[in-house]
């Protein structure tokens, strides 16, 4: 390397710094005063920003900055100005008797609103974006319902649930007819060929149908009813309507009637207030399936 500080080059015209490499000059070509000006700027609008707002974080805290700003305190308050602008409608949606607010169109479109919101802040996670359903999980559009399709009854399932642990929470499940013993693994697959027979569906050529329908008499139709309709007050799904909450296959009904199901519907009672969870019965019921 060789130093010729102050040299020109001949090339470009432009003056160098003096430092060479193998033949190869380094050009001295200086920031422009513009950006080097901007950059300083910034530097200095970095110190101001961290004096005036909050910035730097602490052990268990963070400066608070001289204007105390806070975007968490700024959501809060407009939130608490929101429910207070909101207040006296969703007190009127509270009061007014379930039946009479989807006959009252600004009760009505206020109920939908808000139970959508709620439905996929809470629901959606289970039933889906949409409400239409998942294995294991009803579909909330059709008209097919476990506990009840009425707006009186989509509430109290709202409400308090399906083995939630609430007190009054829906009770009823699908007992485990092979692991408890109850039926032999031939006769489960007997009875799992006659539930398919019910929704006019595919059997085994050996399968015997009178025999599938004396096992389902014994041991089913004290909760499914004769000829297999279902029993909302019992939770017993209508088993003639080709609507599956786990699937219809053999080995699906086969695993269902050998281990049983029980699937849990949470109690929004107490987590949700009497108003939102009104709101949210109006949302379901009219997805389209309600009665």
């Amino acid at each position: 390397m060789t130093d010729h500080h102050g040299d020109i080059d001949a090339v470009s015209g432009k003056s160098t710094t003096g430092h060479e490499w193998d033949g190869i000059k380094e050009l001295n070509t200086p920031l422009p005063r513009w950006w080097v000006i901007s950059f300083y700027l910034t530097i200095i609008w970095a110190i101001g920003y961290w004096i005036v707002y909050p910035a730097w974080p602490l052990i268990s805290s963070h400066t608070t900055g001289l204007l105390g700003y806070s975007t968490r305190a700024n959501l809060a308050v407009e939130l608490a100005n929101l429910e207070v602008a909101r207040g006296e409608k969703m007190a009127a949606l509270a009061a007014a008797p379930l039946a009479d607010i989807e006959k009252d169109p600004a009760l009505l479109a206020l109920a939908r609103a808000k139970g959508r919101t709620v439905f996929g802040d809470n629901c959606a996670p289970c039933h889906g974006s949409g409400a239409s359903g998942a294995k294991g999980f009803p579909n909330l559009n059709d008209d097919d319902w476990l506990w009840g399709g009425t707006l009186e009854q989509i509430m109290q399932t709202i409400q308090y649930g399906a083995r939630s642990g609430h007190a009054k929470t829906h009770e009823g499940q699908m007992l485990a007819f092979g692991k408890d013993g109850v039926l032999k693994p031939d006769e489960i697959v007997t009875v799992a060929n006659y539930v398919r027979s019910l929704s006019g569906l595919s059997t085994r050529k050996e399968y015997d149908a009178a025999k599938g329908e004396k096992i389902f008499a014994e041991n089913c139709v004290a909760c499914h009813g004769d000829g297999g309709k279902g029993n909302q007050e019992l939770g017993a799904p209508n088993l003639t309507d080709k609507i599956w909450l786990y699937g219809s296959d053999e080995a699906t009904l086969i695993e269902t009637i050998s281990q049983g199901r029980a699937g849990v519907m949470p109690a929004w009672d107490g987590r949700l207030d009497p108003a939102t969870i009104k709101a949210m019965a109006v949302y379901v019921h009219s997805l389209g399936g309600g009665k």
